[in-house]
């Protein structure tokens, strides 16, 4: 894998391969990231990055410039790998270990992009439960986008605060949303 833009542009990441991942291609991570670019200042955001794997999502935030950012993920491997790869490249990346559903059921921090790329053979049950606990326990801000990335075998279209889906190739982002509550008042 690679980061495709920002101050680390090109450099090339190699993951041991004994560790339970399945990157994000660089075709779709490109496709997604002139996504965001038009809707956020990358140096103004914060994210959590969620079954975060190889860190390969995080690496391209940090490379275009954002400060804040959360991996999370109960691989030790996973984790330790994402730390010595911050490390060397100087990368501002917090990680936690922790099984992701726990760590949303506890959490109060708070995400201006949430992402989330689990495992493609999960159940529709299990993808639900991603922007059910995000939601029910307000870790958006504001202005913010929940992502999850999963095989486009899988619909999310019918779960709450669903926004829109973009596919490339093998691999689909669903965008959630915080659902506004307009009322308009008669005159």
């Amino acid at each position: 894998m690679r980061i495709i833009s920002g101050e680390y542009k090109g450099r090339k990441i190699t993951a041991p391969k004994k560790l339970p991942v399945r990157p994000t291609t660089d075709m779709a991570k490109e496709a997604l990231f002139n996504i965001i670019n038009n809707q956020y200042y990358f140096d103004s955001i914060t994210v959590l990055d969620l079954f975060s794997g190889t860190g390969n999502i995080s690496y391209e935030f940090a490379s275009r410039g954002t400060q804040q950012i959360t991996c999370v993920d109960q691989d030790y491997g996973c984790i330790k790998f994402i730390n010595e790869t911050a490390r060397s490249f100087n990368m501002p990346l917090q990680t936690i270990k922790s099984d992701v559903f726990k760590f949303l059921e506890k959490t109060t921090q708070k995400a201006t992009i949430i992402f989330a790329d689990p495992p493609y053979d999960f159940s529709l049950e299990l993808f639900a439960k991603i922007p059910e606990l995000v939601f029910n326990n307000d870790l958006l801000e504001a202005q913010g986008t929940l992502i999850v990335e999963h095989s486009k075998h899988t619909d999310l279209s019918s779960l709450k605060n669903y926004s829109y889906s973009k596919s490339y190739g093998g691999n689909m982002f669903s965008f959630f949303e915080i659902e506004e509550n307009t009322t308009l008042e008669e005159e």
